[in-house]
C-alpha cells in the first residue's frame, strides 16, 4: 500500500499570546491508500482541527503534514490552494453547495477551476451524479433537494477532481437514518471499488461501525488507534 498522508509531531495552539488552547497535541500518524478511517472523540478532542490540518485548511503551530510526499506546511497560500484543488476532496457537515447552481454545475465547479473542458466537465459530472444515485437530479438546485441528496451531490463534487483522498467532517450529522445509510453505502462502495481513501471526523456510531480504522482523540492526543 502507498502512504498517502504522513503527520509528524503536529500541534495546533490557538490564542498562544493570551490563554493558549492546544487543540492538537503532538500527533504523529500515517494513512495508507484505500483506508476507511474515522477520527472519533468527545467535542473539543481535536477531530475537526486535525482534519483541517490534514486538508491544509489550517496551519499547524509545529510539526509537518505531508501529502503524497509533499510537505504542505511550508507552502505559500496560493500554492496550497492549488494543491488542495488537485489532490484533496472535501465533504462538509453543512454540504456547502452553491445555492444558485444546479447539482451538475456544483459538481462541475471544481473541474472548471482546474481548467477542464466543458465536455469533460459535463461528462464527468453526469457520471459522478449517477454513481451516487442522482442521475435524474442534474438540473435541480440545492433548495430542491433533500439533505441526503445534497450530501450525495457534495460527495460527487469531492470526487470530481480525482483527488488522492476524501476528508469528511461530520458528513452524516444533519441526515436522517435512511439518508445516512444510503450515504455510507455509497462511500463504502467507492472505497472498495475505487480504492478511494476516506477520513471522517465523526460522533456517529453508524460511521464508526463502517470504518476499518478508528483513531480516538482525547484532549488533542491520540488515545487509541485500532483496526476492525
Amino acid at each position: 500500500m502507498n502512504e498517502v498522508i504522513k503527520i509528524t509531531d503536529v500541534s495546533k495552539i490557538y490564542n498562544p499570546e493570551a490563554i493558549p488552547v492546544k487543540a492538537v497535541d503532538g500527533v504523529t500518524l500515517t494513512v495508507e491508500a484505500g483506508e476507511f478511517t474515522a477520527l472519533v472523540g468527545p467535542s473539543g478532542s481535536g477531530k475537526t482541527t486535525l482534519l483541517n490540518l490534514i486538508g491544509g485548511l489550517d496551519h499547524p503551530t509545529s510539526g509537518t503534514v505531508e501529502i503524497a510526499g509533499t510537505n504542505i506546511t511550508t507552502m505559500r497560500e496560493n500554492a496550497l490552494i492549488d494543491f488542495r484543488l488537485r489532490h484533496i476532496g472535501f465533504v462538509f457537515q453543512a454540504y456547502n453547495l452553491v445555492p444558485v447552481l444546479s447539482a451538475q454545475e456544483n459538481v462541475e465547479l471544481v473541474m472548471l477551476l482546474q481548467g477542464k473542458s466543458a465536455k469533460e466537465r459535463s461528462d464527468r459530472a453526469k457520471e459522478l451524479l449517477a454513481s451516487v444515485g442522482l442521475p435524474d437530479k442534474l438540473d435541480k438546485r440545492p433548495s430542491e433537494l433533500s439533505g441526503g441528496q445534497q450530501q450525495r451531490v457534495a460527495v460527487a463534487r469531492a470526487l470530481a477532481s480525482k483527488p488522492g483522498f476524501i476528508l469528511a467532517d461530520e458528513p452524516t450529522a444533519n441526515l436522517d437514518s435512511v439518508s445516512t445509510s444510503n450515504l455510507l453505502d455509497i462511500m463504502t462502495r467507492l472505497n472498495k471499488e475505487n480504492n478511494m481513501t476516506f477520513i471522517f471526523s465523526t460522533h456517529d456510531q453508524r460511521v464508526i461501525d463502517k470504518a476499518r480504522r478508528v483513531i480516538k482523540l482525547v484532549d488533542g492526543k491520540i488515545e487509541s488507534d485500532s483496526r476492525q
